[in-house]
């Protein structure tokens, strides 16, 4: 069997994106970092979305979404808000207000991004712990200049260094005594203990075990 580096994986050049969508009353969206164009005639963009996120369930049934193209300008708490929390506990969109509405009352992020992509959902395929979402495009609106981020940008220069982070609720207040924690290497998120379970899942970004580096201090 052929080896395999998780680290390999990261080198393949990624963009990130919001993906917002509308269900009756509630809207909501999440992190992905995806989005790609399929085709050009038709028009079709795909996507592939975590199934244990609301925005998953909310898009399947509700079939409309905007994908906001984040750019090199976004702060972090851009992150934070859409990435690091799940729309199943908080408004996501409380007192959030750098967005608009499109014609159908779907969310688009105007901080940090620099385009939108419209578009409804043509097809859909599972492929286990997600879904993959072929969409036809409806309309694409462009909002500024600025480059848009590769996931590389984020980890370099929008992900903030590992001391500035908020602790994991495990880790609690930092002591001079020595621990041992294990750090997200993929948002930053640290657990304290000895050993990470095996089924350990990312609450931020929903990476498993493998994506954790043990750190002692």
């Amino acid at each position: 069997m052929a080896e395999l580096d998780p680290k390999a994986m990261y080198k393949l050049s990624y963009g990130l994106f919001v993906l917002t969508t509308k269900l009756g009353d509630k809207v909501n969206g999440c992190i992905t970092n995806t989005g790609i164009q399929v085709t050009s005639s038709p028009n079709r963009i795909a996507f592939a979305v975590n199934k244990a996120n609301l925005t998953h369930d909310m898009l399947l049934e509700s079939g409309v979404f905007n994908l906001s193209v984040i750019s090199e300008s976004a702060p972090f708490s851009l992150f934070e808000r859409f990435g690091f929390q799940s729309g199943r506990d908080v408004d996501k969109f409380s007192g959030f207000e750098a967005y608009a509405l499109d014609s159908v009352g779907v969310p688009y992020i105007l901080e940090g991004t620099n385009s939108y992509i419209s578009g409804a959902v043509y097809q859909t395929v599972d492929l286990g712990s997600h879904t993959l979402f072929i969409c036809d495009v409806l309309g694409s609106y462009s909002l500024s200049s600025s480059p848009s981020a590769t996931y590389s940008y984020y980890q370099s220069n929008i992900k903030p260094k590992p001391s500035s982070f908020a602790v994991g609720d495990s880790v609690g207040s930092l002591e001079k005594t020595s621990r041992t924690v294990w750090r997200c290497t993929v948002c930053g998120y640290e657990w304290e203990g000895e050993e990470l379970p095996d089924d350990f899942v990312c609450p931020w970004c929903k990476h498993p075990k493998s994506d954790f580096e043990k750190i002692v201090s």
